[in-house]
């Protein structure tokens, strides 16, 4: 008995149409736990190199951790994979809401799809019962639309993933949709679904999850619930949820404004927490399991229109509200709105817009380049970009493949303003003159993203700078605040932490936000598992699926390798232009040095490249 997992995998061959059940591998449950760990051991497996991740080759990974849908605080994360259309790697995403619990109540941890469908499609799994019809009716809508849609044809209880115009149309950084607001944004996942025809999953689960001592984790899962509620954290979390981040981003020099020319806006404290408080806010929402409700459910009004929306949270207050200059918090949600609609990750789309309308700025795009004239803090142009890119008209059939495709298409010196690592763009952090989180995004597996390691906080506590006095003198010159003295090991230590979270299927904000222990991990596992496992050996698992996916890099990437993890030139040469870190940049000199350090305890050659001693070590080979 394989306590504390549905015990399950359903695979379903698009192609023909038929579907397979087989047991969930003790072996790949006790090395990968579960989730992102599966989710990366399944698609190193099962694709080959050379694919199109556009093409039926590609495979679609879906998958629950062991604590997914378990009465616990913040147990509803779903984790999701393919090979990158983005990057032509390894991609996954995840997000809460309620599919991931209601996929283990169906009995499958995991959920592989493989092949195309003939045309536009809806899979319906109704606990043992597996459908996919024709879903015409829902071509070219807009994911939340289309998730109403089924709603009222197959009932409340069905938990639905949709895609939204820009998945259908195979836009690089499509995302897929869930209840109404969650979003597993980054990576394109959402465009493979949109190149096998499928525009929603529908789930409904009645079964039950073997528990090993069930009594026992009823209790401690009340208990944990009771320590979340006690941490001096949660009253200051709960009523902000991630826009809480906004100011302290803005204070210290990191929030990305006028597509990160510079890092600090003026007009922060007119988008921030507060602001979403003061003049959007309907009601608070959580996802399966929360004590701390994350999510605002608001209402915007703008001049080009209103609507009810989910958000914004901060990624998407940096993007579409710094990096674009939408300078009003109605604006920002609007914008994110339209993202939600369309099917689009809204921190790739600002950055995307943001980058066009520099390029506009600079002379590379003409007005008939690109449909009209564009300027920052025009919302009316944002929505009119983000529509182009969901259709692929015009200006947006190149901007829907990303800024590094747009820059080597529009040419005249525009990859100075591509600010992404390995094709994804960066989300929402300005860190010229925080080396730490440079390295972050200089080394996730998937492209710049924040998720894998936070370092910024770290970065600014091993700063004795007054920022209000840096602000006032305006201070410069290349790394005199934030040295790069010790954070190769930080990084390491948050790039196993941080994406453990996502393979046991939980919420990592109560641990990172409000303080929760990770001893309550431990002990809940091994009452719902029967098996022992500390937390340093859970960190040992998230290390080799660390390996496992730069791996994966290096056999689907052709020439994969150091040239790879080096951030846009921007960051390198250019000083930031306002703000308390003004005139700083990081020298490449710096960051190669960093590389060099982090290879050598990463077990790499100095091209980034895993020795084969390491891969025998993590028993990758």
């Amino acid at each position: 008995m394989l306590y504390g997992y549905a015990g399950k995998i359903l695979k379903i061959d698009l192609s023909s149409g038929k579907h397979s059940i087989e047991n969930t591998p003790q072996k790949l449950a006790e090395e990968y736990l579960g989730g992102r760990g599966f989710v990366a051991r399944l698609l190193y497996d099962m694709i080959e190199p050379g694919i199109d991740p556009l093409g039926p080759k590609n495979v679609v990974v879906i998958a629950t951790g062991p604590l997914s849908g378990h009465l616990l605080p913040g147990s509803g994360k779903t984790h999701f994979g393919a090979l990158s259309p983005a990057t032509g790697g390894y991609g996954d995403s995840n997000l809460g809401g309620h599919f991931g619990p209601n996929l283990k109540y169906a009995g499958y941890d995991c959920l592989i799809l493989t092949g195309a469908a003939d045309r536009l499609s809806t899979l319906v799994i109704d606990n043992d019962k597996i459908e996919i019809f024709a879903e015409d009716k829902l071509q070219g809508r807009g994911a939340i639309e289309a998730e109403k849609d089924l709603k009222d044809r197959l009932g409340e209880e069905f938990q639905i993933l949709t895609i939204g115009p820009a998945g259908e149309n195979r836009v690089v950084y499509a995302c897929i949709s869930h209840d109404f607001g969650r979003q597993a944004g980054r990576t394109g996942v959402a465009a493979v679904l949109g190149s096998k025809n499928i525009k929603a999953i529908a789930v409904r689960g009645s079964g039950n999850i073997p528990v090993f001592n069930p009594k026992a984790a009823q209790k401690k899962g009340e208990e944990m619930y009771k320590v979340c509620f006690s941490k001096p954290g949660f009253k200051t979390w709960t009523p902000y949820g991630t826009a809480s981040i906004t100011g302290w981003a803005n204070e210290v020099g990191a929030f990305p404004t006028r597509n990160f020319q510079t890092s600090y806006a003026d007009f922060h404290h007119k988008i921030n927490g507060q602001a979403i408080i003061d003049r959007l806010l309907v009601t608070d929402k959580g996802c399966f399991g929360c004590p701390t409700p994350c999510g605002k459910y608001g209402y915007t009004k703008t001049a080009v229109g209103s609507a009810y929306v989910e958000g914004p949270e901060y990624e998407s207050i940096a993007t579409l509200g710094g990096s674009c200059c939408l300078e009003e918090i109605e604006e920002v949600a609007y914008a994110n709105y339209v993202c939600d609609q369309l099917g689009l990750d809204t921190i790739s789309a600002g950055v995307v817009v943001s980058f066009a309308i520099e390029c506009f700025e600079k002379g590379v795009l003409s007005a008939e380049d690109a449909g009209r004239e564009i300027s920052f803090g025009s919302l009316e142009d944002v929505v009119y970009l983000l529509e182009k890119i969901a259709a692929r008209e015009g200006i947006g059939a190149i901007l829907a493949d990303g800024v590094k495709t747009a820059a080597a298409a529009f040419e005249g010196g525009s990859e100075k303003y591509a600010i992404h690592v390995k094709g994804l763009e960066w989300s929402g952090y300005e860190c010229r003159n925080a080396p730490g989180m440079m390295l972050s995004y200089m080394t996730a597996d998937v492209g710049a993203h924040h998720n894998r390691s936070w370092a910024l906080g770290y970065d600014v506590s091993q700063s004795d700078a007054d920022v209000s006095e840096l602000i006032e003198a305006g201070a410069g010159g290349p790394m005199e605040i934030s040295s790069p003295d010790g954070k190769v090991d930080h990084v390491i230590s948050m790039q196993h932490s941080r994406p453990l979270y996502d393979t046991l299927g939980i919420c990592r904000l109560q641990t990172m936000e409000i303080g929760f222990e990770t001893i309550h991990y431990e002990e809940v596992f091994e009452l719902i598992a029967g098996r022992k496992i500390t937390w340093q050996e859970m960190l040992f698992i998230s290390e080799r699926i660390w390996q496992l996916t730069r791996q994966f890099n290096v056999k689907h990437i052709e020439g994969f390798g150091r040239s790879w993890d080096y951030p846009p030139e921007r960051f390198m040469e250019e000083p930031v232009a306002s703000g308390p870190n003004k005139g700083r940049f990081i020298e490449r000199k710096i960051l190669d040095n960093m590389l060099d350090e982090y290879y050598e305890k990463r077990g790499w050659d100095e091209n980034g490249v895993p020795k084969p001693e390491t891969l025998a070590y993590f028993r990758l080979v």
